[in-house]
């Protein structure tokens, strides 16, 4: 039977989002619901919410989530009432080339689904493949992963994106081996967990760079080896004295700024790799010197969430979390009622959180 759930609605771009209640469908074929347990705003959020990536409205966006699983649809094995599971935007087919190479993230095989949210006007859009910005949600099979019960809620839920896209594309993506040059660029959320993947890979220095003082002394505390202000002239140069007279092997860029993008080029050695973590605004640009790239054997290349395979990277970062080599409770900022989703959005907006948490 569909159910009724509280879920916070966009009606307009940059509007305040409404609490209302809604009409959530059973699963269908491949399908679970999930009842939240809490749910962490992220940036990609907010962008959404104010039309920076476009997408159909009335809409519930949220994708960084935790939960109960509650209903297990026809067709799903492996998945039992009551499994603890985070919720993410990963939905994966498993048939395609991209997910036969271990790939899931770039998967080209998904199918329309039948819409799930809906209220007396009609069709709700289920943003990001979740709309978890709800106290329930039904998604693919493929979108979530076990935790088990030891792990609580609001940490668990940071697993579904801001960790694993920072951490992914150190480990994943990247590759970074003990003994590289690591640069991230921007230690908010992401920043500080493409930090901590290069701590735990082994690299020989971690240089985080940021436009705030209090960024920077975050970036220490996850594992940072030293710091460099993003308004410092020429940074290349002072990182260059940084490294003993070197550049970076690796760049991530974990903020969606154009000049950031602009300066990561200039911050890599010879051979060195600048990853696209931060996602722009669609049609914001930046240009480069093609040239450079062929006579230094530089690249740049994206990364999306961290290029996650959920089920064998999630027990790993649990258990990592476990042993205490892996932050996720100073991660949070605030906890909030679902009734403070504005509130809590406000204080992301003002980027001086780490992470702002749901927790129903």
């Amino acid at each position: 039977m569909p159910k009724s759930i509280r879920a916070a609605l966009c009606h307009r771009h940059g509007d305040p989002l409404s609490v209302e209640t809604i009409t959530l469908r059973d699963p269908g074929e491949g399908e679970v619901e999930v009842r939240l347990e809490a749910v962490a705003i992220c940036h990609s959020d907010i962008s959404y919410m104010d039309g920076a990536w476009g997408g159909a409205l009335p809409a519930v966006y949220g994708h960084e989530a935790a939960g109960r699983v509650t209903v297990v649809g026809p067709g799903v094995a492996g998945v039992t009432e009551g499994d603890r599971v985070i919720v993410t935007l990963a939905k994966s087919c498993g048939a395609c080339p991209s997910c036969a190479s271990a790939q899931p993230m770039y998967c080209g095989g998904n199918q329309p689904e039948e819409p799930v949210l809906s209220n007396g006007d009609g069709e709700i859009t289920k943003a990001m493949n979740c709309g978890a910005f709800a106290e329930a949600v039904v998604v693919h099979a493929s979108q979530i992963a076990p935790i088990g019960d030891a792990i609580p809620a609001e940490v668990a839920c940071l697993l579904a994106c801001g960790v694993p896209t920072g951490l992914g594309a150190v480990i994943n993506t990247a590759q970074v081996r003990p003994g590289d040059k690591v640069v991230v660029i921007g230690a908010g959320g992401v920043g500080l967990n493409a930090i901590q993947g290069a701590r735990i890979a082994g690299a020989a220095r971690i240089v985080a760079m940021d436009l705030e003082e209090k960024k920077l002394s975050d970036a220490l505390e996850f594992g940072a080896t030293d710091t460099l202000s993003a308004t410092t002239e020429k940074p290349w140069k002072a990182l260059y004295k940084i490294l003993g007279g070197s550049l970076a092997d690796h760049v991530f860029v974990s903020v969606g700024a154009i000049p950031a993008y602009k300066t990561a080029l200039r911050l890599l050695a010879p051979r060195g790799t600048a990853y696209a973590v931060g996602m722009p605004h669609n049609g914001q640009t930046t240009e480069y010197e093609p040239v450079i790239f062929a006579a230094t054997g530089q690249g740049i290349r994206g990364s999306y969430l961290g290029e996650l395979v959920l089920k064998r990277d999630i027990p790993w970062m649990v258990d990592l979390y476990g042993q205490g080599r892996l932050k996720l409770d100073e991660l949070i900022s605030n906890r909030w009622s679902f009734d403070q989703i504005n509130e809590a959005i406000a204080d992301t907006r003002t980027g001086q959180a780490r992470r702002n948490v749901i927790v129903f």
